[in-house]
């Protein structure tokens, strides 16, 4: 089952709110995407997305689709770099907690404009797996 790119666009724009705010503000407020990605990847169905579906005008198959399984991963990727970030800001290491946390928010621009970090390397990684598996 593929996702509605506006809902991976929506889900994309609350990670970067999110963490910014929990930048800006408070690093506690970080728990906030880290717990809805937690959940995501529990329950292999987004909160974000879920509440982001009565947004749409149109029925699904009218929009671009993106891949779930590609969306999962980017998630993994996500949840684990803002609990580093939290883990970070809580042991003191304040700069490391913001360098994860910015990585975080730069991937999930890009994503925005149309470059998928987490693409690459998912991509990159199913093409070792072939070359190590067929050679």
């Amino acid at each position: 089952m593929n996702i509605p790119k506006p809902l991976v666009q929506l889900n994309q724009s609350f990670i970067i709110i999110s963490v910014m705010t929990g930048l800006i503000f408070s690093n506690w407020i970080l728990l906030i995407p880290f717990l809805i990605g937690v959940i995501t990847l529990i329950t292999k169905k987004s909160p974000i997305i879920q509440v982001g579906k009565s947004l749409l005008k149109k029925p699904f198959k009218e929009y671009d689709m993106e891949d779930r399984d590609q969306q999962l991963f980017n998630q993994w990727i996500a949840t684990i770099s803002i609990g580093l970030s939290i883990l970070f800001f809580q042991i003191e290491f304040t700069l490391l907690g913001y360098v994860f946390s910015i990585m975080v928010v730069l991937a999930a621009t890009l994503a925005l404009m149309g470059y998928c970090i987490g693409c690459t390397i998912r991509y990159r990684y199913k093409m070792w797996r072939y070359q190590k598996f067929t050679n």
